[in-house]
C-alpha cells in the first residue's frame, strides 16, 4: 500500500488561512500526503494582504523537480501564479513531468480585493496554464475576467463555463458563492452541465474557501475519485468548513479545516 500524494503550487499566507497552508491542511483532512512548491510569500492577515515577494521562477521549477524526482504526484493544484515567468516555468514542469489531475484555481484577486496576478500576465495564464488543467475553478468574478462578460445569473455561469471550456478544453467549475440565494456551482465537462447546490451559510467573509475547494478536489482526484465525485465531496467539505468557521483576527473569519473529509480513497492509501 502507498499513500496518495498531491502537490500544491501556490503562494504562502502568513496567517494560515489560505494559500499553501490551507492546501496542506485540506490534503491532511482527506488523508493525502501534501507537498508544496512555493511561488510567492505574502505578509497578510485576516484584514488583508500587505507586501508580497514573488520567488524566482527558477526556484519554483526546482521545487517541483525535487518533488517529482522523489515522490511524484497523483494530482496537483495551482494557486497564486503571479508573474509570466512563474507561469511559464510551472507550465513547462506540468508538461514535461507529466503531472496528472491538475486543478487550476485562477487566483487573481484576494478576498480583501488586492490583485494577486499581474494584469499583463493574464494572457499568458490563459495560453500556458489553463489548457493543462483537468478542471478550472473560477468564482464568478474570475469567470468574468476569463469569459469576458458579466457573470451574475445561473444562466451566465453556464455560458461562462462553456466559453472557458471552448478556449481551454478543460472542465470548468464556476463557483456561485459570491451571488445571492443558494450556493450553486456549475460544473461543465464539455458535454453536460451539473448544478451543484449547497446550503448558504449566512455571515461575513470567510478566508481561504477558494484555495480549500481546489485543494479538496485535487485530493479526491489523487485518491482515484472521478471528477464529479471529487467536486461533490470537496463542496461538502467546504460547506461544513464554512459552517464551523471561527474568528481569531479582526477581519475575515477563518475556514475550519478540522472538519472530517470524505473521499473514495478513505485514508489516502492506494494499492501498489
Amino acid at each position: 500500500m502507498r499513500v496518495a500524494t498531491a502537490m500544491t503550487i501556490a503562494g504562502s499566507d502568513s496567517c494560515g488561512g489560505a494559500g499553501i497552508q490551507a492546501d496542506l491542511k485540506t490534503m491532511i483532512a482527506f488523508g493525502v500526503h501534501g507537498t508544496s512548491a512555493l511561488t510567492s510569500i505574502t505578509a497578510q492577515n485576516t484584514l488583508g494582504v500587505g507586501k508580497t515577494l514573488h520567488l524566482p521562477a527558477e526556484l519554483v521549477g526546482e521545487q517541483i523537480d525535487a518533488i517529482m524526482d522523489d515522490m511524484g504526484a497523483d494530482a496537483a493544484k495551482t494557486g497564486m501564479l503571479a508573474t509570466e515567468e512563474i507561469m511559464e516555468v510551472v507550465a513547462d514542469r506540468i508538461r514535461t513531468r507529466r503531472i496528472p489531475n491538475v486543478v487550476v484555481d485562477p487566483v487573481m484577486v484576494a478576498t480583501s480585493g488586492v490583485r494577486l496576478m499581474d494584469e499583463k500576465a493574464t494572457d499568458v495564464f490563459v495560453r500556458e496554464i489553463l489548457p493543462l488543467a483537468l478542471v478550472i475553478t473560477p468564482n464568478v468574478d474570475e469567470a468574468r475576467v476569463l469569459a469576458g462578460f458579466t457573470v451574475d445569473t445561473l444562466a451566465a455561469m453556464r455560458d461562462a463555463a462553456r466559453a472557458i471550456y471552448d478556449v481551454t478544453g478543460a472542465s470548468v467549475l464556476v463557483k456561485g458563492g459570491h451571488m445571492g440565494g443558494d450556493a450553486t456551482d456549475v460544473l461543465y465537462d464539455g458535454v453536460e452541465f451539473r448544478d451543484l447546490t449547497g446550503r448558504r451559510i449566512e455571515g461575513g467573509r470567510i478566508h481561504g474557501t477558494g484555495c480549500t475547494l481546489a485543494a479538496a478536489i485535487a485530493s479526491g482526484l489523487a485518491c482515484g475519485d472521478a471528477l464529479t465525485r471529487a467536486v461533490e465531496n470537496a463542496k461538502d467539505f467546504v460547506t461544513r468548513g464554512i459552517e464551523e468557521s471561527f474568528d481569531i483576527g479582526r477581519g475575515s473569519a477563518l475556514f475550519n479545516h478540522t472538519v472530517h473529509a470524505v473521499s473514495a480513497g478513505g485514508d489516502g492509501r492506494m494499492e501498489e
